[in-house]
């Protein structure tokens, strides 16, 4: 399919984050979401590899959900929110917006359930992650100068054409999906997390994981990570207050979310920590992995890893869990990455109000 850049004359309502939102997800739904989606989705491997845990001084366990179909954690999610959904919203189709991950995850999804799915994503996002959505069958639409520009140009789409929006963070079933992931790793290792590092994009891993690991191992401390250059969920969380950025730029671009959802941020509070790691921990991270597990690492799938060795003294003699959410880097981002000597210093994002004042939307 053909990738497509359209506008729109609506003016942004920032849809987004407005109106009631659903209840939250429970360890039940977190095992209805298990028992969905295990026909489709072999669990993967929590890979506990000495050299790693050598570097880290600490017993660690890599869940790697870069070894998933569409190489990151949100098929999850996805197929759980399509096998949950009537027909007749099928038939709808549906719209969504991403960095990537997301948009592939829900192009597969509706493949397999035969709807259509209409991807936006910001200008200058990854060919490659654009690439993998469309081979997968979804329709990539290029709109606005990042993820939540996008995702407001979507809802406006959608509503013009009366077709299903779908956020990838907003939907009970997406985390109920995502918390599968937690859900397996306390089943993969029976001697229990002293700490599981998680990173934070939209929040639907980590607020999937919250609900699990609380409810079945409450000793265990939860860490959420998120990159400096893209911190609106962990200004949000330590204030307790709604703080919007006016940018959001990092490696990790599956962590550049400007505007923190309010649904996930809610089962969030639960944390035992946030914190920000910088590009150059995160690019650190990245060559960690693939000098101990050999594996490729996009930066938010490396962000807990960053925030795991910088912890290190703290760590010492613990059993860790780190979630390696995904592999799809692209090769500018992984050269960068590979370079210990590269410059990557990057504007930080800043506190913006109020967000209705400005029209981000769709224009090209």
């Amino acid at each position: 399919m053909t990738t497509t850049s359209r506008e729109t004359g609506e003016p942004t309502d920032w849809g987004s984050d407005h109106g009631t939102p659903p209840s939250p997800v429970s360890v039940d739904e977190v095992r209805q979401a298990q028992a969905t989606i295990r026909p489709f989705l072999s669990p993967t491997p929590l890979l506990n590899h000495p050299l790693l845990s050598a570097r880290l001084g600490c017993d660690s366990y890599v869940k790697m959900e870069n070894i998933q179909q569409i190489g990151a954690f949100k098929i999850r999610g996805a197929i759980n929110l399509l096998a949950n959904m009537d027909e007749a919203r099928r038939r709808k189709g549906i719209v969504t917006a991403t960095r990537g991950n997301y948009g592939a995850a829900l192009a597969q999804a509706c493949a397999m359930y035969g709807a259509k799915c209409t991807v936006f994503v910001p200008q200058g996002n990854s060919p490659d992650k654009n690439a993998a959505v469309e081979a997968l069958g979804g329709e990539i639409v290029v709109c606005g100068h990042d993820f939540d520009a996008a995702w407001d140009a979507s809802v406006r789409h959608a509503r013009q054409n009366d077709a299903v929006s779908i956020h990838p963070a907003k939907t009970p079933e997406l985390v109920a999906g995502q918390g599968t992931v937690a859900m397996e790793m306390l089943e993969q290792c029976p001697k229990g997390l002293d700490v599981l590092f998680v990173p934070v994009g939209g929040g639907s891993l980590a607020a999937g994981t919250v609900t699990v690991v609380k409810a079945l191992s409450p000793n265990t401390r939860i860490i959420a990570v998120q990159a400096e250059n893209a911190p609106a969920f962990h200004h949000a969380w330590h204030s307790k207050k709604y703080l919007p950025m006016v940018a959001a730029r990092t490696i990790a671009d599956g962590l550049a979310t400007r505007v923190p959802v309010r649904y996930t941020l809610s089962m969030m509070q639960d944390l035992d920590d946030f914190v920000l790691v910088s590009e150059e921990e995160i690019c650190g991270a990245i060559r960690c992995y693939v000098e101990t597990i050999h594996h490729l690492v996009e930066g938010g799938g490396a962000a807990p890893l960053a925030a795991a060795l910088r912890m290190k003294a703290q760590l010492e003699g613990k059993r860790v869990g780190l979630i390696l959410s995904g592999s799809n880097i692209d090769q500018a981002s992984l050269l960068v990455a590979l370079r210990a000597d590269a410059d990557r210093h990057t504007p930080h994002a800043v506190p913006n109000f109020p967000m209705a004042t400005l029209d981000y939307g769709d224009r090209s």
